[in-house]
């Protein structure tokens, strides 16, 4: 059995459901702020565990004309005020073994970004900041492969790692989700199902003004959330916009923070039945 942990407030691989979100990337101090009242208000009524996630830089955006960010410095800055002043644990991604000190000194959890989960030394280092690991499934990665980034982990001396489910690519611009692969790595981890990054196109929603914008189909959100609850899960990963249409990064596979409320209720109900089917003579 996988032993659990706990962040903040929130126990991680107790069985307990729990919520990473937020928008994609900082996009102002004034904005992640917002986001991060906003959704904390919505778990606090429902009792839903939540960690906020904002990246403080996409380093693999496609082109690089595209936004990234305040950087590490500003970023981390807001980061530790959200996690001071709202008093909720905060997630961020990390891109380079430079940055984990600082990192680590900002948040609470250090997330591998999904194509840099083989990056042995990135691997190693977020494990040997003491801070516990989110390490994305890559999209060209097998569930049961996964089990090799989790090792670095524990062999580094961490064992507070789990992973996360994104989609794997299929042909071109688009993503498919293997449900199996959530009690494949849940042999050998906690895992979160990403529900906002499982629905994006990536690079399809281009144009001649916009040649690398990637594309998305929210409207899936829910099923795929809802099914990946039913599973038997850890946790669940939304990016959440108050604007998706004006968000800086990945817009089109964003929650709509409207939309936040009744999906969470739906997930609480699809887990709550699933529990008391597993009771229930």
């Amino acid at each position: 059995m996988i032993a659990s942990f706990k962040v903040g407030d929130v126990q991680i691989g107790s069985g307990n459901l729990f919520l990473i979100a937020g928008p994609c990337v900082i996009e102002s101090e004034e904005h992640a702020i917002r986001m991060a009242e906003i959704i904390k208000g919505v778990t606090k009524a429902l009792g839903f565990p939540f960690i906020f996630k904002a990246s403080y830089d996409k380093a693999n955006r496609t082109s690089i004309r595209s936004f990234r960010g305040p950087g590490v410095k500003e970023g981390l800055r807001i980061l530790k005020k959200i996690k001071d002043q709202l008093g909720v644990p905060v997630l961020t991604d990390v891109h380079e073994v430079s940055d984990v000190a600082n990192v680590a000194d900002a948040v609470d959890i250090l997330q591998i970004p999904a194509f840099l989960c083989r990056q042995t030394d990135l691997v190693v280092a977020a494990a040997l900041s003491g801070r516990p690991v989110n390490i994305k499934k890559g999209q060209f990665v097998s569930p049961w492969d996964m089990r090799h980034a989790v090792e670095k982990c524990r062999e580094a001396g961490n064992p507070k790692v789990f992973l996360t489910e994104r989609g794997t690519s299929f042909g071109y611009n688009n993503l498919v989700v293997d449900m199996r692969s959530l009690p494949i790595m849940q042999k050998f981890a906690p895992v979160v199902f990403d529900a906002t990054h499982s629905v994006q196109l990536p690079s399809a929603q281009a144009d001649d003004k916009s040649p690398t914008v990637s594309g998305g189909q929210p409207e899936f959100i829910p099923a795929l959330a809802r099914a990946a609850v039913a599973t038997g899960v850890d946790g669940v990963f939304l990016e959440v916009h108050d604007n998706p249409k004006e968000a800086k990064s990945d817009g089109a596979n964003a929650l709509d923070s409207t939309k936040l409320r009744e999906l969470l209720k739906e997930l609480l109900a699809v887990r709550q039945a699933l529990d008391l089917a597993r009771v229930t003579p």
